[in-house]
């Protein structure tokens, strides 16, 4: 028995936990508001909230239902945009979006106000703007800027916010129902049982929050019983120890760049991070997910490469092993996870002084894209002498690539132009990138070359300020 909130209404259903969010929405419950677009997660026209009761407080997320099994809602309140109006007139989003003349066909616009709302109700705002709310939202029709407008409107509205009593100040304001004050005390009413405590269904698949096992095979889980993790709390949570940095596998991208002491670890870390999927998918997406799915340009994997990370494999009988993260992934789509294990966590040495860290990706759109060229770096320098290296490359191999001989090359060499650019060559050596819908070889060698070059232009810009000067 799943058990949730749907809107205002307490659902319990006995529909299999692996059809999809969006369909039962639809399909079971009528709710048409909610729109199937692409099914991959990447158009935004199915976007609902999710909302978990976190200490007395309901704290909402976008995500795109129709990659999300239905029963990861368990215990949740998921709001749709049937759920945000209001009885007699529109919300503050919905009458900006109409006075903005942000919409046309009107398809995509649900999704556009669910997500607006969900920034509404946000608090802890790394990525600041409404349109970075919406990054997961496409239009085909406006162009974009009527819907930029009406989004810098409800920013500006949002700045009177009264944060400490932020639900009701909304209900006042109208941006949402009077409902939403009734949902605290609804979810601790509802018993449920959490994915972690549930027997393993034997031979089925292991699914965390989906992103890409409901991107292929979504018709296949909506008929099998699934082992749902998403709510395994062993599977969670960011901590750091003496020198190491420790990160459950369930935890989402989004959670990352919540983390205070990770942003201090790495400074750049809300822009490295903005590069990667959008905010609906971030809010899923968990790196065990991102390492298993073996994706040649998987973001977070080419990040954790470079990290030089140790990962923490777990049996069914609870029995742990580790290995360095480079000798995971073994072939394309094949890694070292034997039957019945999981990933439980992926852990790093923290960054000393003299420690530089650099994130790159190229792909056709700068957000919402899968990556061309992705790489990512980690170097030690010390009196100008590179005493470590760790550099990573996604999308010119079979698998994410540690750049095994250029770290080595690098290793002891001086810090200069003639450096970097004999480690380039090494690079090129160690690298098969082939043709594809993402570029050619030729442009992704070239990719490679220039992304290379831009760690270290970009980590050490006075040592090498004239880089493109010198032959």
């Amino acid at each position: 028995m799943i058990q949730f909130i749907l809107n205002n209404q307490t659902i319990k259903t006995k529909v299999n936990s692996g059809v999809t969010l969006l369909d039962f929405i639809r399909e079971h419950q009528q709710l048409k508001g909610t729109k199937i677009g692409c099914r991959e997660g990447d158009c935004g026209a199915c976007t609902v909230l999710v909302g978990e009761l976190i200490n007395d407080n309901v704290i909402y997320q976008s995500i795109t239902s129709c990659i999300s099994p239905l029963g990861n809602a368990n215990g949740k309140h998921i709001v749709t945009v049937e759920g945000i109006n209001l009885p007699k007139e529109l919300t503050v989003v919905q009458q900006s979006m109409a006075d903005n003349f942000a919409t046309q066909c009107g398809f995509c616009t649900p999704g556009f106000v669910v997500s607006m709302t969900g920034f509404a109700l946000s608090n802890d705002k790394i990525l600041n703007t409404c349109n970075d709310a919406m990054s997961g939202n496409i239009c085909r029709c406006t162009g974009y800027k009527s819907i930029e407008k009406s989004g810098f409107e409800i920013e500006k509205k949002l700045e009177e916010k009264d944060a400490n009593h932020q639900i009701g100040w909304l209900i006042k304001e109208g941006f949402i129902p009077d409902y939403f004050k009734t949902i605290p005390l609804k979810l601790k009413g509802i018993m449920y049982v959490t994915s972690s405590a549930v027997e393993k269904p034997l031979n089925k698949t292991t699914v965390a929050n989906g992103t890409d096992l409901y991107v292929r095979y979504a018709d296949k889980l909506s008929e099998e019983k699934v082992h749902l993790i998403s709510d395994d709390k062993t599977l969670k949570g960011i901590s750091f120890s003496d020198d190491i940095c420790t990160i459950g596998a369930n935890t989402t991208v989004t959670e990352l760049l919540a983390n205070k002491k990770l942003r201090k670890q790495f400074s750049k870390l809300p822009a490295f991070l903005k590069l990667i999927s959008s905010e609906q998918i971030r809010n899923m997406g968990t790196l065990g997910g991102n390492f298993v799915n073996a994706s040649p340009i998987g973001d977070m994997s080419i990040f954790f490469l470079a990290l030089n990370s140790v990962l923490t494999i777990q049996d069914e009988s609870g029995k742990t092993r580790q290995i360095p993260f480079q000798k995971f992934h073994q072939n394309y789509k094949q890694y070292d996870l034997q039957k019945g294990e999981l990933i439980k966590r992926i852990s790093f040495s923290k960054l000393k002084e003299n420690e530089f860290f650099n994130f790159e990706k190229v792909s056709k759109r700068t957000h919402l894209d899968i990556a061309s060229v992705n790489t990512a770096g980690r170097i030690t320098v010390q009196n100008g002498q590179i005493i470590d290296a760790h550099f990573s490359l996604g999308g010119v191999a079979a698998i994410p690539k540690y750049l095994e001989k250029t770290n080595q090359f690098l290793v002891g060499k001086v810090l200069n132009t003639a450096t970097v650019k004999e480690a380039e060559a090494v690079l090129q050596s160690e690298i098969t990138p082939i043709s594809d819908v993402r570029g050619s070889n030729i442009y992704k060698r070239l990719l490679a070359k220039q992304l290379f070059f831009a760690h270290f232009i970009t980590l050490f810009p006075k040592k090498l300020a004239h880089f493109f000067d010198e032959e």
